[in-house]
């Protein structure tokens, strides 16, 4: 009965009413995934494996701008330096004012040790307040997984 009665309706209307059903679907879908939840604080991982100091100011500009724009309480970011870009991370970096800034604005600046072993680099020959990861693509993989945005400048 209720088979005859659908079959009725003309092909028009059941084709409205579907792509109105759709709609309203994805409306509310996107909507959904377009607000994140009010506790989530914004999570970016930032990677530099070159040596080249116009690199590392553009990651460092990075890290500050958003900083800025969200609002340092609401977000965590943070600068995995490995291979090549380790160097800039030693007592007698160009841009190590710019790293101890960064690390005082609360960025986290990380160093993979496995570079550091291969360059026979120990943490007496680093900046101050860095911090340090067994392995610095592990800790990107890690932070990816674990929904970290991903920026490599």
């Amino acid at each position: 009965m209720i088979a005859r009665q659908f079959a009725k309706i003309s092909v028009a209307a059941r084709a409205v009413a579907v792509l109105a059903a759709v709609g309203i679907l994805s409306a509310t879908v996107s909507h959904a995934q377009a607000q994140p939840a009010a506790t989530q604080r914004a999570r970016v991982v930032i990677q530099v494996s070159d040596s080249d100091q116009a690199k590392w100011n553009l990651a460092l500009n990075n890290a500050r701008n958003i900083q800025t724009d969200l609002g340092a309480a609401n977000v965590d970011v943070e600068i995995v330096a490995y291979g090549p870009g380790i160097g800039m991370l030693k007592m007698d970096s160009p841009v190590g004012g710019r790293i101890d800034e960064a690390t005082t604005a609360g960025v986290k600046v990380i160093a993979c040790e496995n570079t550091m072993k291969g360059q026979k680099l120990t943490r007496a020959d680093m900046l101050n307040g860095i911090s340090y990861v067994p392995a610095g693509v592990v800790e990107l993989m890690s932070r990816q997984q674990q929904g970290w945005a991903y920026i490599r400048p």
